[in-house]
């Protein structure tokens, strides 16, 4: 499953992210982040106590990171600035 999530991950073709050659595995308190929803409202996505397939890559010409977070039915792009501050969803997708 590793390897087609970060086939999923590519084919996403977000411009500035780097090719997606790794993920690993952690726990979801570990990538669950506060984001803020267009009416106001703020969401975690992921169970603390599940593993999923992460990884963090720079965003190329910026001071930002972006979060890389999949398990068996969903993957997640998100975008975020030092120790997580202000993540946004670059993309949410069902991908099986």
């Amino acid at each position: 499953m590793k390897e087609q999530l970060i086939k999923e991950f590519n084919r996403l073709g977000i411009p500035d992210m780097e090719e997606v050659t790794e993920l690993y595995e952690h726990k979801g308190d570990f990538v669950n982040l506060d984001f803020p929803l267009p009416c106001g409202q703020i969401v975690k996505l992921w169970d603390n106590d599940k593993t999923y397939y992460v990884n963090q890559l720079e965003k190329k010409n910026g001071d930002r990171c972006y979060g890389l977070t999949a398990d068996e039915k969903y993957l997640l792009v998100c975008e975020y600035g030092c120790g997580g501050s202000d993540p946004e969803i670059v993309v949410l997708k069902r991908w099986r």
